[in-house]
């Protein structure tokens, strides 16, 4: 097994150790591989992690070996990478921030899988630019996933806010929308439990809200948890630990519209043909108020 290997990045080589390290024994997926497709996607990625913490889920041993949720920054990380010190209870947590090409390979070369970012930046750690609906199937009704989707971009739209949408490369997909910073999360997270609730109150069958699984009774769960602080969402273009190196990839949606897809459709090996024509290139170019759509809800469902 080669001890090191270099992947130029722009203008910086980046160190590689363990570069033949088999990561996804099904598919023979190496570090370098690993490190190999997140230099062809950053171009795309990036622009969603800069200026973000994160969380990183890192596998030495692959993805059939133990999993490290790992907040702080190792001291070793080169110091060029960018670092931020962030409050938490009882003190702080330096967390990594991925402004660039090279930082994304270093990671994984770190045997960082799966980037998990902050819905926030970290100059207003409090203040989110994205609102995230994660939907997951109770079972294998992907098919209501696709539904759910649409119906839950409908009823933003009505609101006021333009949405994309993403499979997560695991179970289900997330719904995105852009937001203006200007509420904080107390304010963000009280717009997606509305939402939500509206939602589930249309199609009581089918959709919960419920967080505890014993309360669902088989229905699909609209999950806003993840609009909180120091809460962290899968990153668009990251790879999943799953055989097949399925990787959570945006969508236009008219391919949810369409169907055919499912979680897990695109992989390592498929979604870089989709980067010409990146489904999120404009997305997130007209962030909306939060404190707007609550109040156009709340008028039109006379809360």
């Amino acid at each position: 097994m080669s001890a090191q290997t270099r992947i130029r990045v722009g203008r910086r080589a980046v160190a590689v150790s363990r570069p033949d390290k088999v990561l996804f024994p099904d598919d023979g997926i190496t570090k370098a591989g690993l490190a190999e497709y997140y230099r062809r996607v950053a171009g795309a990625m990036v622009p969603h992690l800069a200026g973000r913490p994160l969380m990183l889920e890192r596998r030495p041993d692959g993805v059939t070996g133990q999993v490290f949720m790992q907040k702080e920054v190792p001291a070793y990380f080169p110091e060029w990478f960018h670092r931020v010190e962030l409050p938490k209870e009882g003190g702080t947590v330096v967390y990594p921030v991925c402004d660039d090409g090279p930082s994304l390979v270093y990671l994984a070369g770190q045997a960082c899988i799966t980037p998990h970012r902050f819905l926030s930046r970290a100059d207003r750690p409090d203040h989110p630019d994205r609102l995230v609906f994660d939907l997951d199937p109770a079972g294998e009704d992907f098919a209501l996933v696709r539904v759910t989707a649409l119906r839950l971009r409908e009823l933003l739209d009505g609101i006021g806010l333009p949405s994309a949408v993403m499979t997560t490369g695991s179970r289900g997909l997330h719904v995105v929308v852009p937001l203006d910073r200007r509420a904080p999360f107390d304010e963000v997270r009280r717009l997606a439990r509305a939402v939500a609730e509206v939602l589930a109150s249309r199609h009581p069958g089918e959709l919960t809200t419920a967080a505890r699984k014993e309360a669902r009774g088989g229905r699909l769960y609209l999950d806003v948890q993840r609009n909180a602080y120091a809460q962290t969402a899968v990153a668009p273009y990251a790879v999943r630990a799953r055989s097949g190196a399925p990787v959570a990839a945006p969508l236009r949606w008219s391919e949810v519209e369409e169907g055919g897809i499912d979680a897990r459709t695109f992989t390592t090996a498929t979604v870089v043909g989709r980067l010409d024509d990146d489904p999120w290139r404009d997305a997130f170019r007209r962030p909306r108020s939060a404190r707007a759509a609550l109040r156009r809800l709340e008028r039109d469902t006379g809360d």
